[in-house]
């Protein structure tokens, strides 16, 4: 029998358990060194193994997936076992109680019930090194994956337009690299005089109103999926790679608006130049007064002490590049800039182009919307071990996010 063979008489047998299987697998699996065929004696022991904890070569991906294996009882009837049977219940009664509750589930919720989990019931799961010298993660698509298989779950979301790229993008784009290379030629601007700024949305609870739940359902209730408690951040660097101090801007009109000031690392992060200012509006959108406060207070400051550096004259120009925004092109900021800061440049990325050349969106926005991703999944982990361990919870009682 060919290996394309197998495949479609396992599939025809559990289509399920083997839609993933694969000709080539099957031939990594086979002897074809002797006169005839045959299993190859790696995949014979990996067989009677089966789902052996002690297992030494287990692979990293198995530790919590639920294997399906063939017992000659019941006449060949098919009996699904899983690795640490308890952590995988207790993982799925958690993400159930939290389901009926409604409440939202992304990935990054689900994995950190994971890990939490794991640490408070099977932490050696963590720890153990296997033969490719890798350890269980709970990576996101492990998650993912785990979730169509184990629970039977999957996602929905509303689709909407993405902002349409110009078709002469290109043409864009080039203009605009020869208006940067002229001013740079005509003004004599060097790298550390050269900035880029971005404003990014940042989550405090990463997600959407995107949940896991039933494959098929119907009604999928959610509570707090309008919720979209955020802050803007407005990060520069300059062409020589230097990152500038953060701007976040909260909603509200006072300083009760921002983090607290005995909220943990605050005062080492005011030791950056970091500004944590609230709006003055309903939004927590960069507005005229954000933005005058951050050219004076970050980037103004910034081009002064690199001149000073570079023994340049203080009528030295720089060279801002922002997006072609509302705020930013208005009359009343462009008037307010020629006046107030006569030596800075103003320059715009096209309209619709941010995706290819705005440069803090495309190598630094990734890396900081990471950072927040991951704060938030260790806040999860830690709210929920704490809950794990809290000798007045009783065994029944459902975990619960604070989202």
């Amino acid at each position: 029998m060919s290996s394309r063979a197998i495949v479609g008489e396992l599939q025809k047998r559990d289509y399920n358990t083997f839609k993933g299987l694969n000709c080539t697998t099957i031939d990594g699996w086979i002897d074809r060194s002797g006169s005839k065929p045959r299993w190859s004696d790696t995949a014979l022991e990996r067989a009677r193994l089966g789902n052996d904890r002690s297992n030494p070569n287990a692979g990293q991906k198995g530790v919590l997936v639920s294997n399906l294996a063939l017992h000659k009882v019941n006449k060949g009837s098919n009996i699904t076992q899983a690795n640490y049977p308890l952590v995988v219940n207790a993982i799925k009664d958690q993400l159930k109680s939290l389901r009926l509750g409604n409440a939202p589930l992304t990935v990054v919720t689900v994995r950190g019930i994971f890990i939490a989990t794991i640490i408070h019931m099977e932490p050696e799961i963590l720890q153990k090194q296997h033969q490719d010298g890798s350890t269980f993660r709970a990576s996101e698509s492990f998650v993912r994956k785990w979730l169509h298989g184990t629970m039977a779950w999957s996602r929905r979301k509303a689709t909407q337009a993405a902002q349409k790229q110009p078709e002469n993008w290109e043409d864009l784009c080039e203009r605009s690299v020869f208006r940067k290379a002229y001013a740079i030629k005509e003004e004599d601007i060097p790298p550390e005089l050269f900035v880029n700024s971005d404003q990014t949305q940042g989550l405090f609870a990463p997600g959407d109103k995107m949940t896991w739940t039933d494959t098929g359902a119907k009604q999928v209730p959610l509570f707090g999926g309008d919720e979209k408690r955020a802050f803007t951040a407005l990060v520069s660097v300059s062409s020589n790679g230097k990152l500038l101090p953060v701007q976040a801007i909260y909603t509200g009109k006072s300083d009760r608006s921002c983090p607290s000031r005995n909220a943990p690392h605050y005062h080492d992060l005011m030791k950056t130049g970091c500004l944590l200012e609230a709006s003055g509006t309903t939004t927590y959108w960069s507005n005229q007064e954000t933005m005058r406060s951050f050219v004076n207070k970050i980037l103004a400051p910034y081009f002064d002490k690199e001149k000073i550096a570079l023994h340049l004259p203080p009528s030295q120009k720089a060279l801002w590049s922002i997006d072609v925004w509302s705020v930013h092109r208005s009359n009343e900021f462009r008037n307010w800039m020629k006046k107030m800061h006569p030596t800075i440049i103003l320059d715009f990325i096209p309209g619709g182009c941010t995706g290819v050349a705005q440069p803090c969106d495309v190598g630094i926005q990734r890396p900081w919307k990471l950072s927040i991703k991951r704060s938030y999944h260790e806040d999860i982990v830690s709210e929920i071990v704490d809950q794990l361990k809290d000798k007045a919870r009783t065994k029944d009682e459902p975990i619960r996010l604070d989202n």
